[in-house]
């Protein structure tokens, strides 16, 4: 047994070592050491058959993960030899693939330490350090050489800002997408987007269950938490329906939008790279664009408009919405019997859309939209009520936004999406839950209710935490960005309201922001994406409430 610790080990960490450092000694081009590179790969997979026989002389049986690890390579060079595939795809699959093998190692070798102890003990805190582990794999790729046009040159702050943006879903950049990073980064930008919009959780628990592994009950629990499903039900379905309804949306957002950039671009492989990319980036709510200008020069398009408005719309909604969708409305026409949930979901963001949209098309009329024709108001005025909550694309300017706009979209972008979606934000759950109290307060009614059910006491005492705790949040920051910038408050303002609601609109500041200010701006990102009041759960779990009550007595209120 010890023997064969040691042998896995030996070949895990050399395999990875080697290969970084064939990345590293890469001048601009990963490729100019691309046959070191598979002689790097080739020895590890001749390591691993040597294990393997080893494994069969003295044990007389396989170990079924280095048996599935070298079938997975050996696959993956046949693939590349007979298809031809682009070298970054096998590159960028190994350097993932070692990855994953150094984290089964740590695990392994780690296994009684009190922190992965921790780690299993406490769903919540296995979250928030999906994201931290996913945003350092990230900033370590873009530093590479391979993920920089010549010419240009990534700092190590701006690789954790777009990596922390990216995996947060938010949008806000220091660097021009399109013209900074190249091809093999745009697809790291693409790839964190889509982890950081399913949740790093979600991907490793579907290839554990690809990969024919059972979840345990904490596993099980992290799910609940990530995709915000109250109810117990197959965690296997649940996977298989988000990765499935993820995987459909955007493969027709891309079809759509191929229909407007097929006319744009004179290269049809362009067409379906940039289709696919804002696909990806609308329905995970990043708000991440190859344009300079993001949408604006397709402001008066139908077809992009509504495309990456719907888009956003969905994905926005949360996955237990879909699992609701589903469950009542495809497989049996119940329309009735969605949860207490779907509707709020439903109805409220229905609500915010339709007032955003009457409220920008009124302060924006003489202003950004002066000359337009009333269909391009109404697009553009849709369009920012639907993207200012969560997305980040613009087809007008924001840094010159009016005052009431200005307003208008630093309260949609508090609000932010609804929970376990690819969005921020305090939720739309969280203002409906608000809107409702104040109703049964003039009501004179004890409980707060909707739709005939009344709403749970819990919820509303996290609700009222989760706007505290946000405020206090965003407070703290907004004081230390007006301490440390130059800039005006309402811009200071709109920057880091922003970046806590994931939405990643800005007016004009970020790449100009101190290195102080764009940490500031990493944290309120972060924290945004993952939510104060889990941050405050999970730091608490382990604690014992008390089993004792004190004596109720009432204060004065207003």
């Amino acid at each position: 047994m010890k023997l064969q610790k040691a042998l896995s080990n030996i070949l895990n960490f050399n395999a990875l070592i080697s290969l970084l450092l064939v990345l590293f000694q890469s001048n601009l081009n990963v490729f100019n050491y691309y046959p070191t590179f598979l002689k790097e790969y080739g020895l590890f997979i001749a390591t691993n058959l040597l294990v393997l026989l080893i494994f069969k002389l003295v044990k007389n049986s396989f170990k079924t993960d280095i048996v599935r690890n070298s079938l997975f390579d050996i696959l993956s060079l046949i693939l590349y030899f007979i298809f031809n595939l682009n070298p970054y795809i096998i590159f960028t699959y190994v350097i993932l693939r070692q990855l994953v093998v150094l984290y089964d190692s740590l695990m392994k070798y780690y296994g009684k330490k009190s922190f992965v102890r921790l780690l299993s003990l406490n769903p919540t805190f296995v979250f928030l350090m999906s994201f931290l582990l996913t945003i350092l794999g990230g900033t370590i790729l873009l530093l590479l050489p391979a993920s920089t046009v010549p010419g240009e040159k990534t700092s190590l702050l701006g690789s954790i800002f777009t990596s922390t943006s990216a995996t947060c879903v938010t949008g806000l950049v220091i660097y021009d997408t399109g013209t900074h990073f190249t091809v093999f980064g745009q697809m790291v930008i693409l790839s964190l987007i889509q982890i950081g919009g399913l949740g790093i959780m979600t991907i490793s628990t579907a290839f554990a269950i690809l990969l024919g592994q059972r979840m345990n009950l904490q596993s099980e629990q992290i799910m609940q938490n990530v995709t915000g499903e109250s109810h117990r039900i197959n965690m296997k379905n649940l996977i298989k329906n988000i990765i499935l309804t993820t995987l459909v949306f955007e493969l027709i957002g891309s079809l759509f939008l191929y229909k407007t950039f097929s006319h744009v671009f004179a290269s049809s492989n362009k067409a379906l790279y940039y289709s696919v990319f804002h696909s990806v980036s609308a329905f995970c709510n990043a708000g991440f664009a190859l344009m300079p200008d993001s949408f604006s020069g397709f402001y008066s398009s139908w077809n992009i408009n509504l495309v990456i408005s719907f888009l956003i719309i969905f994905g926005g909604l949360g996955f237990s919405v879909f699992v609701d969708l589903q469950r009542n409305l495809i497989k049996k026409f119940k329309p009735q019997r969605f949860s207490l949930h779907t509707k709020i979901v439903l109805s409220t963001t229905t609500i915010l859309i339709i007032v955003g949209t009457i409220l920008y098309f009124i302060s924006e009329y003489s202003n950004l939209m002066q000359g337009f024709s009333f269909k391009n108001r109404f697009l553009a005025s849709f369009f920012q009520s639907v993207t200012t909550r969560t997305a980040g694309f613009n087809t007008i300017d924001m840094a010159h936004l009016g005052k009431a706009s200005i307003f208008i979209s630093l309260f949609l972008m508090f609000i932010g999406a609804s929970p376990g979606s690819t969005g921020g934000g305090i939720k739309t759950t969280t203002l409906a839950v608000i809107a409702l109290s104040i109703k049964s307060l003039f009501r004179g009614n004890k409980d707060v209710s909707a739709f005939k059910r009344k709403i749970n006491d819990e919820n509303i005492r996290k609700v009222m935490a989760l706007i505290a705790l946000s405020m206090i949040f965003l407070g703290v920051m907004i004081f230390v960005l007006l301490l440390i910038e130059p800039f005006s408050f309402q811009k200071i303002l709109f920057e880091a309201i922003s970046a806590f609601g994931t939405v990643g609109l800005s007016m004009g500041i970020t790449a100009k922001l101190s290195s102080l200010g764009k940490i500031c701006i990493i944290i309120l990102m972060y924290l945004g994406r993952v939510g104060p009041l889990t941050l405050i759960v999970a730091l608490s779990e382990r604690s014992k409430p008390a089993d004792f009550t004190y004596i109720e007595d009432k204060i004065s209120i207003g």
